[in-house]
């Protein structure tokens, strides 16, 4: 049985942020800075998405020697129709201020 509930106002967030440049990878930390949302609560919205094929993510080796590889992310063509559904059918300013300044 497939669910179909709302998606959280944290997911609106990491995807109003992906949604600025779909194409582009991110560094979740970063993602984590622009939507103020705490590592533990980021990193399993990110596995999921990824999971359901919204995401596409990779391992990307580190400019600076001796520093190792980092998970990126970006939206797959499914997650970028996904992401503007989403905060189309939602109330964008109940989401949090670092994902609004940025829409």
């Amino acid at each position: 049985m497939k669910r179909d509930r709302k998606p959280s106002a944290q997911t609106l967030s990491l995807l109003g942020v992906l949604l600025q440049q779909p194409r582009t990878w991110c560094h979740g930390y970063d993602i984590c800075v622009a939507t103020r949302i705490k590592s533990g609560t980021l990193y399993p919205i990110l596995m999921r998405l990824s999971d359901r094929g919204l995401l596409e993510h990779k391992w990307q080796e580190s400019p600076e020697s001796g520093r190792p590889p980092r998970h990126v992310y970006r939206l797959t063509a499914s997650g970028t129709t996904y992401a503007r559904a989403q905060i189309a059918g939602n109330d964008w300013t109940s989401l949090p201020a670092a994902s609004r300044s940025r829409a």
